[in-house]
């Protein structure tokens, strides 16, 4: 019969009561270590994640654009400005040259598209099949078609207050604050459904619209021939018609003395590479919050097993063998570590869920994907084998003690 019992005493119910008994006396010094344990794994799994979401958000404001070209100057510069709308245009290329691309035979299509206004922070983007290029469809409305008509991508509609048959004027400039063009008033004809791309974010329009708010009402058929002449868009958006463009187009793009052809994966991958120095501090950082997290679980096992050297004797006078003592001292490393999970785990999620809220508001980068769990949460799985680490040690030095060695000295 006490046989029995002391089986149920020492099984998996009564370790794990042992454990929360030890945990409740020592709670300060738990809460602590989890927390310092919490916040290292948060780093992480945010570093982690933010990275992935911006790559993720890259590639997809960029499907279907194999090629960007825009004015002689920085190609990262002509990507963000004219692809994710995030910088300002270095310039404009004759309209006429934007035509001669489209009809390249190695070009199976090409968007051109002009920048220069805003509304409420919200660019406005003339353009000719932008919406074909994405794949998008219209929510609400028809497309626009005629100079100074507008439709809406979805977060605009959503956050300008804006709806069909409205009307609005556009602020110079690609932020707010400019002055408003009020000789040229826009329609709203369409709202997009949500894509999930930068199309999102965008007010396109026709590029006689911009044309038209920036030359005016034009009578005199010569003065309209010279300014049609002289017209210029920001960029132009390429699809490739065959893969073997990818090696000859660009270059002769280049080789032309007022165009630079830009590959948005390679921008990217340049921008993702100019964040990498400030990328690896940060995980420096997290990695030294994770090995002063290590050492404070080391110190104070260390210190909590010494001061329990009479109770793991007793333990083991009433029968617990060494191998069942180790396992009730790892069994309480390891509920320090699932509490280190569990907190880090709210921590990284309040943080990425704060960050997609605020750059959802107004015309900042959306970016939803920072709070869909994918590979970054694996870090969160580092917490517990760090605890079980950082105990091993003094818990393997705990066991090999003589039980009557520590009751002689009591």
């Amino acid at each position: 019969m006490n046989g029995v019992t002391g089986q149920k005493r020492h099984g998996p119910i009564g370790a794990l009561g042992l454990a929360l008994a030890h945990i409740r006396a020592t709670w300060g010094g738990f809460v602590a270590n989890a927390g310092l344990l919490a916040l290292a794994v948060a780093s992480l799994v945010f570093l982690a994640a933010a990275l992935a979401a911006l790559q993720a958000r890259a590639e997809r404001d960029a499907q279907g654009v194999d090629l960007v070209v825009g004015a002689k100057g920085s190609g990262l510069q002509i990507v963000l400005s004219s692809l994710y709308h995030v910088d300002i245009s270095p310039g404009n290329i004759p309209l006429a040259e934007a035509e001669q691309l489209a009809r390249h035979p190695m070009v199976a299509k090409a968007v051109p598209i002009s920048l220069g206004d805003n509304f409420r922070g919200f660019r406005i983007v003339g353009n000719s099949g932008l919406v074909a290029l994405y794949g998008a469809s219209l929510a609400q409305g028809a497309d626009a078609v005629r100079a100074m008509d507008a439709v809406l991508g979805a977060a605009v509609a959503d956050r300008s207050g804006l709806k069909l048959g409205d009307t609005f004027f556009s602020t110079h400039g690609l932020a707010e604050g400019g002055a408003e063009h009020r000789d040229a008033r826009y329609t709203v004809t369409g709202v997009l459904a949500p894509t999930g791309t930068v199309l999102d974010r965008l007010i396109l329009t026709p590029l006689d619209s911009v044309w038209f708010v920036h030359e005016g009402y034009v009578k005199d058929p010569e003065e309209l021939k010279i300014l049609q002449a002289e017209r210029e868009v920001s960029a132009v958006l390429l699809r490739y018609r065959s893969p073997i463009a990818a090696a000859t187009l660009p270059r002769a793009i280049n080789a032309g003395e007022r165009t630079t052809a830009a590959s948005p994966a390679f921008e990217s991958a340049r921008l993702l590479a100019l964040f990498e120095p400030a990328v690896l501090l940060m995980q420096a950082f997290a990695l030294l919050l994770m090995l002063a997290s290590l050492t404070s679980i080391a110190l104070a096992t260390h210190v909590s097993l010494r001061e329990r050297r009479a109770d793991a004797a007793v333990l083991r006078m009433m029968g617990m063998s060494r191998l069942r003592l180790l396992r009730q001292y790892l069994l309480e490393a390891g509920l320090l570590g699932l509490g280190g999970t569990a907190l880090g785990a709210l921590i990284a999620w309040l943080v990425l869920r704060i960050t997609a809220i605020w750059l959802a508001g107004g015309p900042k980068i959306p970016m939803p994907e920072l709070v869909q769990f994918g590979q970054a949460w694996a870090w969160l799985l580092v917490a517990l084998p760090v605890a079980l680490l950082a105990s091993l040690p003094s818990a393997l030095r705990a066991i090999r003690v003589e039980p009557s060695r520590i009751l002689a000295e009591r």
